[in-house]
């Protein structure tokens, strides 16, 4: 096996792989063209204590400026592997990590596999939607894995985890969580334990959508909550949501240059959430705790669409919940709007943001 220091190296920095557009070098950027090289690298890595970053499209992370001294490696892989697809068993599939998800998503309307349609445009890798549970306008990616192979870190293996053993929640897995423990207390960051190889996904044949759950959708689409729509239709509306909100990545806007939603919504005991205003949205979330959005919380604390501008950092002039990158900013100025944001909203509602990307030699 090669050392993490005899891979092929090519000299970068985190602003040219990430979509916030910040972050300094880091000491060598691995591209690996086959699983066996991925876990080559990363076992490499391991074995002599590198500092590791698997790194898919860059668009949930926020680097140090400073740079990562130590190895990024991405996974060059791509294509999707139809196992089975048919009436009585629907369509499984099976996608390398390296993947582009929307990629996925296209195929899947495509080919009338339901499930992911309500998830187009969300930038970044297959090997993502697991690890954070991506979800959008009603739909999580949970509901259509039936497996993910990993590469077990601390055991030095290949190791399968099914549905049911990916322990998924709002925003989070066991692969999430194993950025900070292995059972013996080891944090293993910024790279979790389990490093995703490759994703199985199982879907019902079907043109239609699922069930519209996302009230803004279901009025683009004129249709009733609980109703389906045509996939593609469904497909091409969450894209113009998306875009109307600088969700949709294009060099030229520099309302992309971000990491999407940059807080996840808070999660409260009702108890807590009983003492917000009486306009605060409301969601069910189990277990007695209510779901509201961290968006309104946001701008009820005074934070308009735009603030910080015209400043190099800013939220986005089209949704407060981005930060974003106006053309040279640090990732300290990016920092230093987040935390005014986050203590802000603590300050007016006793409620504390959490922030959804992966933090890479910085903390918040």
């Amino acid at each position: 096996m090669r050392t993490a220091t005899e891979q092929e190296t090519v000299t970068a920095t985190l602003a040219q792989l990430t979509t916030l557009r910040v972050g300094g070098p880091v000491r060598s950027l691995v591209s690996a063209e086959s699983e066996e090289e991925l876990i080559a690298t990363i076992a490499a890595a391991d074995a002599e204590g590198v500092p590791l970053l698997v790194l898919g499209g860059g668009s949930n992370v926020l680097a140090a400026d400073q740079g990562f001294d130590g190895v990024v490696v991405r996974d060059a892989r791509r294509g999707i592997s139809v196992e089975t697809a048919d009436s009585c068993g629907g369509a499984a599939i099976r996608v390398p990590a390296g993947q582009v998800w929307d990629d996925v998503v296209l195929r899947a309307v495509a080919e009338g596999w339901r499930g992911i349609e309500a998830l187009s445009g969300i930038p970044g890798s297959t090997g993502a939607t697991p690890v954070q549970n991506v979800g959008a306008y009603g739909q999580e990616v949970a509901e259509v894995i039936s497996s993910v192979r990993t590469w077990d870190r601390a055991a030095g293996r290949v190791r399968t985890l099914a549905r049911s053993e990916l322990g998924f929640g709002y925003r989070s897995s066991v692969l999430k969580e194993s950025l900070a423990d292995d059972g013996a207390g080891r944090a293993w960051r910024p790279t979790p334990r389990y490093v995703v190889l490759d994703v199985g996904f199982q879907m019902v044949l079907a043109d239609t959508s699922a069930p519209v759950r996302y009230p803004e959708l279901a009025r683009t689409l004129d249709v009733e909550l609980g109703e389906r729509a045509p996939s593609a239709e469904v497909r091409e509306a969450v894209l113009a949501l998306r875009g109307g909100k600088g969700m949709v990545l294009d060099p030229a806007d520099h309302d992309t240059w971000s990491a999407g939603s940059f807080f996840t919504n808070p999660i409260l005991p009702a108890a807590e959430a009983d003492r917000l205003p009486a306009d605060a949205p409301r969601f069910e979330a189990g277990s007695g705790r209510v779901k509201t959005s961290a968006a309104w919380l946001i701008a009820r604390s005074g934070f308009e669409k735009g603030h910080g501008m015209p400043g190099p950092a800013a939220l986005s002039t089209k949704h407060v919940l981005a930060l974003t990158n106006r053309g040279g900013a640090s990732t300290d100025e990016l920092l230093h709007l987040a935390r005014e944001v986050r203590d802000g909203v603590r300050t007016t509602f006793g409620v504390e943001l959490v922030c959804e990307p992966v933090l890479v030699g910085v903390r918040l």
